[in-house]
């Protein structure tokens, strides 16, 4: 590596890794050092995105680094159940982890701790120094965000089960479940005949995990079904703070991730615009610190401003509606057609879908209630 390299990406986190990635495959010419305190990359985390979250072209470099990919997914709602189709692929942080390192080799440092940075340099824990025309920032939120929010909350827990649980692809949302003052669902992913990704997730207003009750709720669902657990492998949880109003993040130097304010605003998800992001700084010509914060930060409030109505959309979840009842926003939504569906988790709805999804929503959102969480009251 040369003393002075080119980019520094602190945090192994999604977006860095996705960066990295696209580096060693576009820009073989620029020198770049990847620092992650802990002792892989990725976390402890599975990333799932439906196929028309990216572009085709995006497509073709990001499902390599799949565990698994489907070429539909159901929901189901006491109102009925859907098959939607199209693609849908899911990356696990361990297997993200062993395919980038294997590739990043001396451009991956592991248990590496930044006590300080600057744009242009970071200090480690050690005392040691190291410098670049770029450091960028995709270690996530420092702290809870300033801005109003409610929470997307989740406890997954990968399983080997005892007898096969006779699913042929994802089943992204049962909505039949008892709603705990929250919309609750359950989301199953399966990775074979006998093991699954099964996450109990919540909209609430809180973003307290009580894990053993989660842990109970989950074996009780399964048992409904007629399945119990042989093995857990591993657990993943988190809280997603899901914005109701609030401004795009001011960046004191290159950022990437949520931090940023690169998420979806309402299912808190950022793949689509990490990827998004890995090819636009592949483009780029200079990566000098200055240029690099101001080009980001004009793209966070871009960003930002095209989540304008995803954010009215979770005012209306979370002050409009009951919380038992915030589950009919999700059962209305559903009854749109896949194109709409596509643009929503995509997270850029066009003039007419939003059209079409004010129309709906107003039969499941008392009036009043809705007119006040539009503007903001009480938020």
């Amino acid at each position: 590596m040369t003393d002075v390299l080119d980019l520094i990406l602190v945090g192994g986190g999604l977006a860095h890794g996705l960066l990295a990635w696209r580096l060693l495959q576009t820009r073989p010419d620029v020198a770049f050092v990847v620092l992650e305190a802990g002792p892989t990359l990725g976390g402890n985390h599975t990333w799932s995105f439906h196929g028309t979250d990216v572009t085709k072209e995006q497509l073709e470099w990001l499902w390599v680094l799949a565990a698994k990919s489907w070429p539909s997914h159901d929901v189901i709602f006491k109102t009925g159940d859907r098959r939607i189709g199209g693609g849908y692929h899911s990356i696990t942080s361990e297997g993200f982890h062993w395919k980038l390192k294997e590739r990043l080799k001396d451009r991956l440092r592991l248990k590496t701790k930044v006590t300080s940075l600057t744009p242009t340099s970071v200090t480690l824990a050690t005392g040691e120094a190291l410098h670049a025309k770029a450091v960028i920032d995709g270690r996530g939120f420092s702290s809870a965000p300033e801005w109003p929010c409610g929470y997307q909350k989740f406890l997954g827990m990968d399983v080997e089960l005892t007898t096969p649980h006779g699913l042929e692809v994802p089943l992204l949302m049962d909505g039949r479940v008892e709603q705990h003052g929250a919309f609750r669902f359950v989301y199953l992913l399966p990775w074979d005949a006998q093991r699954l990704l099964i996450e109990d997730t919540y909209y609430a207003d809180t973003p307290e995990l009580p894990l053993e009750v989660l842990r109970g709720r989950v074996r009780d669902y399964l048992a409904e079904r007629g399945l119990s657990i042989a093995t857990v492998h591993r657990e993943e949880s988190a809280a997603l703070p899901i914005p109701l109003t609030g401004e795009a993040p001011v960046l004191k130097g290159p950022t990437l991730g949520v931090a940023g304010g690169f998420f979806h605003a309402t299912t808190g998800y950022s793949l689509p615009f990490a990827v998004e992001l890995a090819d636009a700084l592949c483009q780029r010509s200079s990566f000098e610190a200055g240029e690099l914060t101001a080009w980001l930060q004009e793209l966070s409030h871009r960003h930002w401003a095209s989540q304008g109505f995803f954010r009215l959309l979770n005012r209306m979840l979370f002050k409009g509606a009951d919380p038992d009842e915030r589950i009919r926003i999700f059962e209305s939504f559903y009854r749109h057609d896949e194109n709409l569906i596509a643009h929503f988790y995509a997270g850029r709805l066009t003039n007419l879908d939003i059209l079409k999804v004010l129309a709906r929503g107003s039969q499941t959102v008392p009036f009043p209630r809705a007119f006040k969480a539009s503007l903001g009251v009480g938020v």
